[in-house]
């Protein structure tokens, strides 16, 4: 907890100093899979524990909500955070184990040529790495988004997004800010499209 030994001017400073460090290629990138996603209808899931778990759900909703310019007409993308369902989180864990409680859903839900995005700060969450592993071997695309030094993920995953910096909450506070510029991104790719469910041009 860097901040426990910095005045909140320091701290800012160097939240300043660190998001400057982040490879815009690897979040244009990520731009690019989403869209690709939405273009072949396929789902993109959002898995991760804690302050990460926190993150997608909010990532999700932002997704499904904030990339529309016109919510009768618009085609939609498919997204789904799976920190969110609470019973089958609680049946996973108690019954066979946390580190399976993402694995089991993609099991359920994911086709081939779906998009995962795994943000773990660490890199290192088994349950992360092992629903990013079974998505690799099923035609899954993974992005890995992560803090630190990446951990086990920034390897494992195809893609990364990553803030390189030893604090777990400027890691998220990271994270939640390129989202925010992610899903701005995403509103004009879709919204130049102008894709629609009905044939009527997307406002």
């Amino acid at each position: 907890m860097i901040g426990a030994t910095m005045s909140a001017k320091d701290y800012l400073a160097l939240v300043c100093q660190e998001i400057e460090k982040m490879d815009t290629t690897e979040l244009e990138k990520v731009s690019e899979l989403i869209e690709q996603a939405y273009d072949a209808g396929r789902f993109v899931f959002i898995i991760g524990n804690g302050g990460s778990g926190a993150n997608a759900s909010h990532l999700c909703e932002d997704l499904a909500k904030c990339t529309l310019c016109d919510f009768e007409n618009q085609k939609r993308l498919k997204v789904l955070s799976l920190t969110d369902n609470t019973a089958g989180i609680m049946a996973w864990a108690n019954d066979e184990g946390y580190d399976r409680i993402f694995l089991e859903q993609l099991k359920n839900l994911s086709s081939p040529g779906d998009l995962l995005l795994a943000i773990s700060g660490s890199g290192n969450s088994p349950n992360i790495l092992r629903a990013v592993e079974w998505a690799n071997e099923h035609g899954i695309t993974t992005v890995g988004i992560t803090g630190f030094g990446g951990g086990k993920l920034r390897k494992l995953a195809h893609h990364g997004l990553h803030a390189a910096v030893d604090d777990m909450g400027i890691v998220e506070s990271l994270h939640q800010v390129v989202f925010h510029w992610l899903i701005d991104d995403l509103h004009r790719r879709f919204k130049e499209k102008a894709v629609t469910v009905n044939g009527a041009k997307a406002r």
